[in-house]
């Protein structure tokens, strides 16, 4: 593996979402990841799967942590990585013997990333829950709607991916960048409820300050303003402005030919009704296409509203190279760093796949590989 991290050992603890998310962007960095399977997720019968760009970059074994020697198994490989990246609920670790206190205490410098929805403390830290509970619970959900609606749920790329996957590799890499100065490993602790806030707390900041109502579909970033919104276009399709700046909303209202003096002030909240009407009579008058052929590349912030399938045909997106081949082809590592970039890696053919290369590499003999599974410690 090229990239920043190369070299960097990383045992992943196989997860659901946000866990293989945050592995994922440290493989593309360079990272070496090891994730380990439970042995019911080997299929019967193996045979390569394809290429699954969720997977990218990491080799898989598969353990049985319930057998003390499969636990022995994976404190023998945290003795010789750098990192460890769990996302059991609190004391599940504990309670199979790989905790931080046993771990740490076999290898001092190790990087033992904890992610839980909830934390590994507080009322709610043993509860079940997922992206859009963390969501909830923040305030950030009920901020999203149209005026007068129910809140939306939205996609989990917020609570799950970037408050808890992105958060969790950014805290293993400050804390791999401590733990070289300091020669002394520690446990990062990331919560995705903690991480929806964090991502939503110049809003805690802007609601304080009287800049952010509670009330949907009525402020500045919510949908509320009628130049930072989405319109349908007449044949049906939509496109998004976000001319927040003066000289930005003149020009979507030259192209849009609406002369200003006909309109409220832009920030007259009490003219924003009249504002969207007009704006989105113009938008329905031309179809999306046409909106792009004169809209797009300007100053006016604007972008058609695209499905996953035209996303990756964009010209810009092609251009740059945002996608890899197929259909199962992910998103290229980001962001892009000229002297080291990150590679995508490839994945295991199945779950448990690599066990045997793995030990091999970590130091273990045949003898002790065959031995782990005549007892059934690996699969």
């Amino acid at each position: 593996m090229a990239g920043p991290l190369a070299g960097v050992r990383v045992i992943e603890m196989a997860g659901l979402g946000a866990l293989p998310f945050g592995a994922l962007k440290l493989a593309e960095m360079g990272a070496e990841i090891v994730r380990v399977e439970r042995p019911g997720a080997v299929p019967v019968d193996p045979s390569p799967a394809p290429q699954n760009a969720w997977d990218c970059g990491r080799r898989s074994i598969a353990v049985d942590l319930k057998h003390q020697d499969g636990a022995a198994t994976v404190v023998r490989l945290a003795e010789q990585a750098d990192v460890l990246l769990e996302s059991f609920r609190p004391g599940v670790m504990e309670r199979l013997g790989l905790g931080p206190d046993v771990l740490l205490g076999r290898r001092p410098v190790l990087v033992y990333g904890r992610l839980s929805g909830w934390g590994q403390t507080g009322p709610l830290a043993a509860a079940a829950g997922h992206s859009l509970n963390y969501e909830a619970l923040s305030g950030f959900i009920r901020a999203v709607g149209p005026p007068g609606g129910p809140p939306v749920p939205v996609l989990q790329v917020v609570g799950d991916f970037a408050a808890g996957g992105m958060h969790l590799a950014f805290g293993v890499v400050c804390a791999l960048l401590e733990a070289r100065r300091s020669g002394q490993g520690q446990v990062v602790d990331v919560a995705m409820s903690d991480g929806v806030a964090s991502l939503v707390g110049t809003y805690y900041a802007m609601h304080a300050l009287g800049l952010h109502g509670d009330d949907l579909g009525t402020n500045l970033f919510d949908g509320g303003a009628p130049f930072y919104a989405v319109y349908e276009t007449a044949d049906g399709g939509f496109v998004s402005v976000g001319a927040i700046e003066p000289q930005f909303y003149s020009l979507l209202l030259e192209r849009l030919e609406i002369d200003p003096a006909t309109l409220p002030a832009q920030h007259d909240r009490s003219g924003w009704p009249e504002v969207r009407r007009h704006l989105a009579a113009a938008f329905r008058s031309r179809s999306r296409d046409e909106w792009c052929r004169l809209l797009e590349g300007s100053d006016a912030c604007f972008a058609p509203v695209l499905t996953f399938s035209e996303a990756r045909r964009h010209p810009h997106h092609v251009a740059r190279g945002v996608f890899g081949d197929g259909d199962l082809g992910g998103v290229r590592p980001t962001p892009r760093l000229d002297r080291t970039p990150g590679s995508p890696g490839p994945s295991p053919a199945w779950p448990g796949a690599d066990t045997d290369a793995v030990l091999r590499a970590y130091g273990f003999s045949p003898d002790e590989i065959e031995r782990l599974r005549s007892v059934r410690a690996i699969r």
